[in-house]
């Protein structure tokens, strides 16, 4: 087997055993054989703000996570597919290149995701949305939204 499956199949064995009692993070589908495409649920404080709505608080969130077939040189790409009102989080993508080494496991990625949807993680200096970098910049003391550990209950 190649180091790349061997990875792939290694990533699908620890994600689907750390997310199973996980309070926060489930893992809800895998496609591929190993799986290449994941669809999670994150249970962390985000806030989402549709069309020119009010902001909103909400405890659900949904992300797909796409391993590309140069993973782990190259981070995976990840998507919310639940709006998320966030500096570093837009409707086609989530930023996560400053945060990527080949050597990061796909828990941590997840981890990572659900503590930016909470605003424990964010950068205001690059953002993909700048109506949310703004919001974050004028609303620092209130931030984060909620200081749940979730790599603690892996």
């Amino acid at each position: 087997m190649n180091p790349r499956l061997r990875r792939l199949n290694a990533d699908y064995q620890r994600v689907a055993a750390l997310f199973r009692e996980h309070p926060r993070i489930r893992l809800l589908a895998a496609e591929g054989t190993p799986p290449e495409k994941y669809t999670f649920e994150l249970r962390a404080k985000g806030l989402v703000k549709e069309g020119d709505g009010p902001l909103r608080v909400s405890m659900a969130h949904r992300t797909e996570v796409f391993l590309p077939i140069d993973y782990p040189r190259r981070p995976p790409f990840c998507r919310m597919t639940t709006p998320v009102f966030h500096p570093n989080i837009d409707p086609a993508k989530i930023c996560i290149g400053d945060h990527w080494s080949a050597g990061q496991s796909l828990d941590q990625l997840l981890v990572r995701i659900a503590e930016m949807i909470c605003y424990q993680s964010y950068n205001v200096q690059s953002p993909l949305n700048a109506e949310a970098a703004a919001w974050a910049e004028q609303n620092m003391a209130n931030l984060p939204l909620e200081e749940f550990d979730f790599a603690g209950s892996l």
